[in-house]
């Protein structure tokens, strides 16, 4: 019988060993180290990912305490950093000048940080992987946060034809409205009542789904039986706005999808090679 296959040992820890840094708060749920140590290991790179967790009022002192550790190349940033880490890069990518946030950050040859956010697209690669295609389409996207503002502007960019986004910060979701009205005139709508009925997908961005005792981040009963409902959470993997869902009989697309269609996004960006 073949034997299945097993993922290589992880590189020991030691005095060479490359430095990266999941930032969040909080980090229990994070996905990166277990998704990205494999990719190094399989690579041959001393180096490891680590989760650090930073509450909202010590970001700035961790983030240039980081960037003073010498053997640390960068950092992935989760909730609830994404917009404000942004504002501690010293340049950023096109991507983050466009919608705001940022989710990793890489130390260049003079030891400032340059941040991107590939959130948006790992998202979209995903949701193609898994065959739910957006081009031509109708979404709704809730939660114009860090990975909701990349979320969108990637849905645009995939060919999306209408987008309406929700987000209970009044202030936030008019500005994203407005900066991707710039870049995409006439295809987005800020949503001030309940989800449209012609929607072949719909995003919850928001972190309602960390705990089990959440509400839905919208409700299921407006949705078209063929309307496809995505989750950015991770863990957990079924998520109460999943299962209900399923139950309902529409497709669910899964958070994870997200993070694993990053992964080549990446290695070019921290050239993992």
């Amino acid at each position: 019988m073949r034997q299945p296959t097993q993922p290589p040992p992880a590189p020991p820890i030691q005095g060479t060993t490359r430095l990266y840094a999941v930032l969040g708060d909080p980090v229990a749920q994070v996905q990166a180290p277990s998704l990205v140590n494999p990719l190094l290991a399989a690579l041959h790179r001393d180096a490891v990912v680590v989760p650090v967790h930073a509450r909202p009022e010590h970001l700035e002192t961790v983030v240039r305490g980081l960037q003073r550790v010498q053997n640390l190349d960068g950092m992935f940033v989760t909730v609830p950093h994404k917009a404000a880490v942004r504002h501690l890069a010293d340049r950023c990518g096109t991507t983050v000048d466009i919608v705001g946030t940022a989710n990793v950050l890489r130390r260049e040859a003079d030891g400032g940080w340059l941040a991107e956010n590939f959130d948006g697209s790992g998202f979209v690669t995903g949701l193609v992987g898994a065959g739910h295609d957006p081009r031509g389409g109708t979404a709704a996207l809730v939660g114009t946060g860090g990975a909701g503002s990349a979320i969108a502007a990637a849905l645009l960019t995939a060919g999306t034809e209408r987008l309406h986004l929700y987000d209970t910060d009044p202030a936030r979701l008019a500005a994203l409205t407005a900066r991707l009205d710039a870049h995409w005139p006439g295809r987005v709508r800020a949503l001030d009542g309940p989800l449209p009925r012609d929607l072949g997908l719909a995003v919850n961005a928001t972190p309602l789904g960390l705990r089990a005792h959440d509400p839905l981040p919208f409700p299921l009963e407006p949705l078209a039986p063929d309307c496809v409902v995505a989750d950015i959470v991770m863990k957990p993997r079924e998520t109460r706005l999943l299962r209900e869902a399923a139950a309902r009989g529409h497709r669910i697309h899964h958070g994870i999808h997200m993070l694993e269609g990053q992964l080549n996004s990446y290695r070019e960006f921290f050239d993992f090679r």
